[in-house]
């Protein structure tokens, strides 16, 4: 089970998540023993403190959820949460920009953002909502990453939504495709986490075969039930 429960950022990021809730995921975390819990930036010193004496860290997001924050804004962020006591920050690069093709500005703000983390002995995981990118940009994107020395590409917020072909709002999230492609365009130095739609032990698993090491899920728990009940984890 730790195999693949291990690999879990567990997600406390709804807009009604408070802090009860919060506390409650912490001690699922400790118990599960997962890699972090991703909390909204205000709830950080919240969850450094529930877990302060647990192996679990505590990671939080930036620029979230659709990384049009400044990269000065992004960097005020990140200084301010690690300071609280994040270990790892998910930032969202600037979508607009990435649209543009402007790919010296995400560059940079990326970058910006690594490099203040790393100040705070933090690392961070660099989202781009792929489902509303077409498969060029995620490459390029990947190579961003790795020149801006990020520890890991994430595929999604779990956020976002594109229209269907009815005109509907869908929302995007991690798919077989995206993480393959992820993991083909990085070298061993860079990770790819695989986040949005995981919920259960066989989503897991199917990622974590296709070179994932990170899972972003609100789905922890039955992840670990459908870890313990499979023999070879």
């Amino acid at each position: 089970m730790n195999n693949i429960v291990s690999m879990i950022d567990h997600a406390v990021l709804q807009p009604t998540q408070n802090d009860a809730d919060v506390r409650d995921a912490c001690k699922l975390c400790d118990e599960l023993k997962v890699a972090s819990i991703c909390v909204k930036p205000s709830q950080v010193p919240l969850a450094r403190i529930e877990l302060r004496d647990s192996p679990v860290l505590v990671s939080t997001v930036i620029g979230f959820p659709h990384g049009g924050t400044s990269t000065t804004t992004k960097v005020a962020e990140t200084i301010e949460a690690c300071s609280l006591g994040a270990r790892e920050v998910d930032m969202v690069v600037n979508l607009g920009k990435v649209y543009s093709g402007d790919w010296d500005y995400v560059l940079a703000d990326i970058r910006a953002v690594v490099e203040a983390a790393a100040e705070h002995e933090s690392i961070t995981k660099v989202i781009f909502e792929t489902g509303l990118l077409d498969d060029p940009q995620k490459i390029k994107l990947c190579e961003l990453s790795e020149e801006a020395k990020a520890a890991f590409v994430k595929t999604s917020t779990g956020f976002g939504y594109k229209k269907n072909a009815d005109g509907q709002l869908v929302g995007t999230g991690a798919t077989t495709a995206d993480v393959a492609l992820m993991r083909k365009h990085t070298s061993d130095a860079l990770q790819v986490k695989a986040s949005g739609g995981v919920r259960n032990f066989a989503d897991a698993l199917k990622f974590v075969e296709l070179g994932a090491t990170r899972l972003g899920t609100s789905s922890t728990a039955a992840i670990a039930a459908g870890a313990s009940a499979d023999s070879d984890y």
